[in-house]
């Protein structure tokens, strides 16, 4: 995990529409940067659909909320448009940003070691600096949390 108090890597990546979105875009709002493995999967949908469960309470306190996986654009779409999320999912094929904030590690699964995304989140402030960082996030609390830390 990138250390708290540092200044968020900046980035530019497709969105679930293909549109270019850049870290920058939000200055003046807290972003709820958050990686996870893939779409579709039980816990990404379970994580996905509480942050849009509780998205307006997001808007409310200025927060915007993007969720970022290795997916391509048209899967993020097919995610997007399946539970109804109302917030960006950005899509980084080629693991630069997923890298960047330190995200893609050493994964055990039933014994068998992988490389993947560990479910993680940042809370990033109007600045751009990184004042929250959760590694090894649970997808179904995940939501909730980020929320109160607001």
């Amino acid at each position: 995990m990138l250390e708290i108090g540092t200044k968020a890597p900046e980035f530019t990546l497709p969105d679930q529409n293909g549109e270019m979105r850049a870290l920058k875009d939000f200055r003046g709002k807290k972003v709820v940067l958050y990686f996870y493995p893939k779409d579709m999967t039980a816990g990404c949908s379970k994580q996905a659909c509480g942050f849009a469960e509780l998205y307006p309470h997001f808007m409310e306190k200025g927060a915007v909320v993007l969720g970022v996986s290795k997916d391509s654009v048209a899967s993020h779409k097919k995610f997007e448009e399946k539970f109804g999320l109302p917030f960006t999912l950005l899509s980084d094929t080629e693991k630069e940003v997923i890298q960047a904030y330190d995200v893609w590690k050493e994964k055990k699964n039933y014994g068998k070691v992988s490389m993947g995304v560990v479910r993680s989140t940042y809370l990033i402030d109007e600045e751009g600096i990184i004042i929250k960082a959760f590694g090894n996030v649970k997808a179904a609390e995940n939501p909730e949390k980020m929320l109160e830390e607001l």
